[in-house]
């Protein structure tokens, strides 16, 4: 990102003039930010990225004409600029994530307010002009909603190195997570141990990905409920706007998903989850931190490993914003680093060796 002197360039890409003229108003209203132009379509776009050279760029998924999802497949590659997308509760948002853009945000609607949409869009905003764009290949035989999943490891059925019915794996990530996580789980077996994923997202979004994630992974996945049983086989997504705790009940483990207050700025928090395990996990357990702006999970991940947890932590070059894995790092929370494409040969290692 340019120095702390220099506003954050942004151009908005919307074909409604309304929500045009919304977004720039209110984007106006930060001091950091300075909205350089606005397109109505793709190919509107193109011209002016190339003229404006903007920092950020603000993306409707559905625009007349070329889409946001086909714009990003086509941009991307060619010039890697963040991208924010301004979404409705819609499940192309993942579709256009997968095509490379950092993070979204939900269109304000009767639950949220227009002043709180435009706070978490000016904070992405800022995150996004730091993060490594890493734009993904898509074709139209392949698009981003269906990738092709790589076949995942045969089944580990019982191992000398750990006790794989007696484990848990917690996981946490936020921008740039959608994607490293699912290509972090889309190489794991359908037996792995219970996992329990905190992923930061809007309200509404949650049980969406996790529906996305059941699809391409050998695993289940499903939005977490109060109450629901950590077992193997199965991974729980953190549902949004509540928090998520490890309890144990004797021999069994569940997890709590209630309202509370935020935790290291979250709700759900990678660092509640992790607190929750290091003092209610008495069974062997691994913490896995990845991609995503500021501390969350750092603190909580040292815990686990003081606990006794053997701890991954996404590395530096694979991140999309190395935030929270660089905090834990530092903080000697990590056990081990390892890229996002073999975090799950790592993981995978230590359950059948338990090193």
């Amino acid at each position: 990102m340019q120095s702390t002197e220099q506003k954050i360039r942004v151009l908005v890409v919307d074909d409604s003039a309304v929500a045009r003229t919304f977004l720039i108003k209110g984007l106006a209203a930060y001091p950091y930010i300075e909205v350089v132009g606005y397109a109505i379509n793709a190919l509107d776009a193109k011209s002016k990225i190339l003229r404006l050279k903007p920092d950020v760029m603000t993306l409707d998924v559905e625009m007349p004409g070329t889409n946001g999802i086909d714009f990003l497949g086509q941009l991307l590659p060619q010039h890697p600029l963040p991208v924010i997308l301004v979404s409705s509760l819609d499940l192309r948002v993942f579709d256009a994530l997968a095509a490379g853009a950092v993070d979204f945000v939900r269109k304000p609607d009767g639950v949220e307010s227009r002043e709180n949409f435009l706070r978490s869009l000016a904070q992405k905003i800022m995150v996004a002009s730091r993060a490594k764009v890493l734009p993904r290949r898509t074709t139209p035989q392949q698009p981003a909603a269906a990738p092709a999943a790589p076949a995942a490891p045969a089944a580990l059925g019982r191992l000398g190195g750990v006790d794989l019915d007696r484990t848990i794996i917690g996981l946490g990530a936020s921008t740039g997570g959608t994607e490293a996580t699912l290509d972090v789980l889309k190489r794991l077996p359908a037996d792995i141990p219970g996992m329990v994923i905190v992923q930061h997202m809007p309200p509404g979004f949650t049980n969406m990905y996790a529906q996305r994630l059941n699809k391409l992974c050998a695993m289940e996945v499903r939005e977490a409920k109060n109450g629901d049983e950590i077992r193997r086989g199965l991974a729980l997504i953190a549902p949004a706007d509540l928090q998520i705790k490890v309890v144990r009940m004797g021999t069994r483990y569940t997890v709590s998903c209630l309202p509370g207050e935020k935790v290291s700025g979250h709700r759900p928090s990678v660092d509640s989850l992790f607190s929750s395990m290091a003092a209610q996990v008495k069974c062997h357990m691994v913490g896995i931190i990845m991609t995503g702006m500021g501390r969350d999970g750092a603190s909580g991940l040292l815990e686990m490993r003081m606990a006794g947890a053997y701890t991954i932590g996404q590395d530096k070059d694979s991140c999309v914003v190395y935030g929270m894995p660089c905090v834990a790092h530092e903080i000697g929370a990590v056990t081990i680093q390892a890229s996002k494409d073999n975090i799950a040969a790592v993981l995978m290692q230590h359950l059948k060796t338990g090193k």
